[in-house]
């Protein structure tokens, strides 16, 4: 049996599901786009390549091979982007929450059925319907979870508008304990500079009091100043509107001392290294085109 333990974003890895860039399909039409950057590639014909992708996320599987991390991987459906294993579900204490996504990525879920076989089924949490909710816009971090959240009135209209309100309550009657924190993030269909897909997309805390942050991805400045005063300026690294798009704050943790992040995202990787992390640097500037990056690409399930 799988013991699952997330409490935090950085606790030293030891399992975790990669998802796969293996079959995953023609380039969708622009109507089937699910985010604005993806539409944005699409129609500039610059859509990445599967060979590229899958060249991507093995050099991230052997980044983890190397670090000594159980890995599992989803089982190939056919035409069916499995990429971003994140949005499916995620693992806060030693549960996992299956993600309500949006219903024509359910197959995904079901792809990671020889995963969840191995969890205790008591351990395995299904939220109502009414919930929407997906692991991109969920970050343990010790007594608190941080949530990405859109409460707008125009919450239907936004197809990137992934995590309700109703989201957060229930994470709060599942975790009496914690602190539940919801931040609301700035939507855009068409605009991929102005679109926090997730929180993940603006925000993630590194090492054991860093973050990396990005002031416009957050439509409450309160809300934004409440996480600057919570890990303290001088430990935050700033992201401008550009290093959002390029996702910047989509790294990886595998430990409180390592970080994975793209090879391009030089100004990161060298303020990362002044603060003395280890940074593993791989390519995934073509998986980047779809709105996700490293932490998108992952399910954790056990950090010790």
């Amino acid at each position: 049996m799988l013991k699952l333990n997330v409490i935090d974003e950085t606790a030293p890895l030891k399992a975790v599901v990669l998802g796969t860039a293996e079959s995953c399909g023609p380039i969708p039409k622009p109507e089937e786009a699910y985010d604005p950057k993806s539409l944005e590639h699409i129609l500039a014909g610059t859509y990445p390549k599967e060979a590229d992708m899958t060249k991507e996320m093995e050099a991230f599987a052997a980044v983890f091979e190397k670090h000594g991390v159980t890995v599992f991987r989803p089982s190939v459906l056919v035409n069916c982007n499995q990429i971003f294993s994140r949005d499916i579900a995620f693992v806060i204490e030693d549960r996992l929450f299956h993600a309500n996504i949006l219903p024509d990525r359910e197959k995904e879920f079901q792809a990671i059925q020889h995963v969840v076989d191995q969890i205790d089924p008591s351990k395995v949490v299904y939220p109502p319907e009414e919930v929407h909710i997906e692991g991109g816009d969920v970050m343990p971090w010790h007594n608190y979870i941080f949530v990405g959240t859109y409460t707008g009135a125009d919450y239907p209209d936004f197809i990137t508008a992934r995590t309700n309100k109703a989201a957060v309550e229930f994470l709060q009657e599942q975790f009496p304990h914690k602190t539940v924190k919801a931040f609301e993030l700035r939507k855009s269909n068409t605009k991929a500079k102005e679109n926090a897909l997730h929180l993940d997309c603006c925000f993630q805390p590194v090492g054991k009091d860093k973050a990396i942050i990005h002031k416009n991805g957050f439509l409450v400045e309160e809300e934004y100043q409440w996480l600057i005063d919570f890990f303290g300026q001088e430990n935050v690294f700033e992201i401008n509107a550009d290093e959002m798009y390029q996702m910047f704050s989509n790294v990886f943790s595998i430990s409180p001392e390592v970080v994975v992040s793209e090879q391009g995202f030089t100004r990161l990787n060298n303020w990362l290294r002044d603060q003395g992390f280890t940074v593993e640097e791989i390519p995934y500037a073509e998986i980047a085109k779809q709105e996700g990056l490293l932490r998108c690409s992952t399910l954790p399930l056990v950090r010790a």
